[in-house]
């Protein structure tokens, strides 16, 4: 492999609804045949990865352009995303809160917050679309760099998350945060997975969203991981610590970037993400579950994704 940028990727190529792995760089896609798709490469120790991914025969011979882009999660794999890990996020859950006070606790304790936000399934990717729920009345996306470990908790790579949010669910009772963060269309993955060892400092990455409505922007911010309150590897270890993960995990490590409580996103708007060094996404905005119906299907058929873009 060349010293260029690679990314895990999964995909199907058209007419085979099998999906695959392979290591996407500038040239193209490499396949990676006989690993069992990511959840099969999270098995590995890190060393091991490390050595197939720069193993890995070349040239490219996928054109990414001819084939069905997947999110880069399978198996038993599981999204779970860490909460109040920037000054800013913690300032904003306070401001839209009834119960302001647990989230000032937390920032500062000992235990970070932790919840689960997507089983592999139903997660979106690259230009498919994200929503908001249809009995939400304020809602936010929360770009977040995401750590991805392997079964042994070690991190092995990097990759951008959205972790949509209703923020009138959750400010009107913590207790809600299941139904302000879990559902369909809830949470997007870039495409591609950078391996760890690609990323030089995981606490110096600038991110930067955008929000697209009308064709121009309507909302923009940014922050850095500079200003996480927490360390990456604390918070797989406190991920880790009751809990097996045979497939790994992949963790959203929270957000610095959050809307003022006046804005809200709406259905049409696009949601424009950049982690410098790790990667960008993009997607489309809906409202409601149906219009990601299709989810249930796609499944078990990659093909099924298709009309979602």
């Amino acid at each position: 492999m060349s010293d260029a940028p690679t990314d895990i990727v999964r995909y199907a190529l058209p007419g085979d609804e099998q999906a695959r792995v392979g290591l996407r760089g500038p040239d193209g896609i490499t396949p990676l045949p006989g690993v069992g798709g990511v959840a099969g490469l999270l098995r590995l120790r890190a060393a091991e990865l490390r050595e197939l991914v720069e193993a890995a025969p070349g040239p490219a011979t996928v054109d990414p352009a001819a084939v069905a882009t997947l999110p880069p999660v399978d198996g038993r794999t599981e999204l779970w995303a860490a909460g109040v890990t920037y000054e800013r996020s913690r300032g904003a859950r306070v401001e839209e809160s009834s119960e302001s006070s647990v989230y000032e606790k937390v920032y500062d304790a000992p235990r970070p917050e932790l919840f689960l936000k997507s089983v592999a399934w139903r997660l979106v990717t690259e230009g498919e679309p994200v929503a908001v729920r249809a009995d939400s009345t304020i809602d936010v996306p929360e770009p977040e760099l995401a750590v991805v470990a392997n079964r042994y908790g070690e991190i092995v790579g990097y990759t951008v998350c959205n972790d949509m949010s209703s923020r009138s669910i959750e400010g009107e009772n913590p207790l809600y945060i299941p139904q302000a963060k879990i559902f369909n269309g809830c949470c997007s993955v870039a495409a591609g997975i950078r391996p760890a060892w690609q990323v030089a400092d995981p606490y110096d990455l600038d991110i930067e969203l955008s929000i697209v409505r009308g064709g121009a922007v309507a909302w923009r911010g940014g922050t850095s991981t500079a200003r996480l309150h927490r360390r990456l590897d604390d918070l797989v270890a406190a991920l880790f610590a009751p809990t097996d993960f045979p497939d790994g995990a992949v963790l959203a490590t929270g957000t610095g970037v959050v809307p003022e409580l006046s804005f809200s996103l709406e259905a049409g708007d696009r949601v424009d993400i950049a982690i410098a060094g790790v990667g960008t996404l993009s997607n489309p905005v809906v409202r409601g579950r149906e219009a990601l119906s299709w989810l249930v299907d796609a499944a078990d058929r990659p093909f099924a994704r298709g009309g979602a873009r």
